[in-house]
């Protein structure tokens, strides 16, 4: 006699009708956060501010190369968004534009200024490096005899990230540093799906390829 197949138990299935209920919850309150501040509410859109200033900074760092430009540049790029939220058509895709406006800039910070030298970057941590190697891949045997302290790990990814192209560099940033959903990348740089797929596959062979010397 067949037997049917248990469904997914109780636990799990309340558990991602939680999650789901945050996450439309959090949206709703966002949404309601940008349609106040473009009807002038600045308390509403100071919210808003702190909920992306963090993300916004750190793909920033990682586009010019230290905090100091990176936090003023991101100041900039919120100053820009108030001043310009009426021209906002998708009230409920704030983050996305907030976060179109920090990666123009940054690149248009980068071409008047010209290819800068990166920077040691004092704040990364052992775990960000490790997170890295794994991303780069590689297994112990290929280790180096005297591994790179965790501030000339930073200093060396830094200085490879920098050196890929645009497109490349956007894209592994937000994606596979800062896990942002490929589709939201997609959005912010303009293209597909598959295009941001390419983009990482292509920036992490080329990382792999210049910092193999570390891994």
């Amino acid at each position: 006699m067949s037997h049917r197949v248990a469904n997914d138990s109780p636990a799990g299935s309340n558990a991602s009708q939680a999650a789901n209920a945050a996450q439309a919850a959090q949206a709703a309150q966002e949404l309601a956060w940008v349609l106040a501040a473009k009807a002038g509410d600045r308390a509403a859109f100071g919210l808003l501010a702190q909920q992306y200033q963090r993300q916004c900074v750190a793909v920033a760092m990682r586009l010019l190369g230290n905090v100091h430009d990176a936090s003023e540049l991101v100041q900039d790029a919120l100053i820009k968004a108030y001043c310009n939220l009426g021209q906002l058509q998708q009230s409920e895709r704030f983050g996305l534009w907030l976060m179109r406006i920090v990666t123009n800039l940054a690149l248009n910070y980068r071409r008047s200024r010209g290819r800068r030298q990166a920077t040691s970057l004092e704040q990364s941590t052992q775990a960000e490096g490790e997170d890295l190697r794994s991303t780069l891949g590689g297994g112990p045997q290929d280790a180096p005899d005297k591994p790179l302290t965790s501030a000339e790990l930073g200093d060396a990814i830094q200085k490879a990230i920098a050196a890929l192209p645009e497109k490349q560099r956007l894209a592994l940033v937000m994606f596979a540093i800062e896990k942002m959903p490929q589709k939201d990348v997609a959005d912010v740089l303009n293209c597909s799906v598959e295009a941001v797929k390419w983009h990482v596959f292509t920036a992490r062979k080329q990382l792999k390829k210049t910092l193999a010397e570390h891994f």
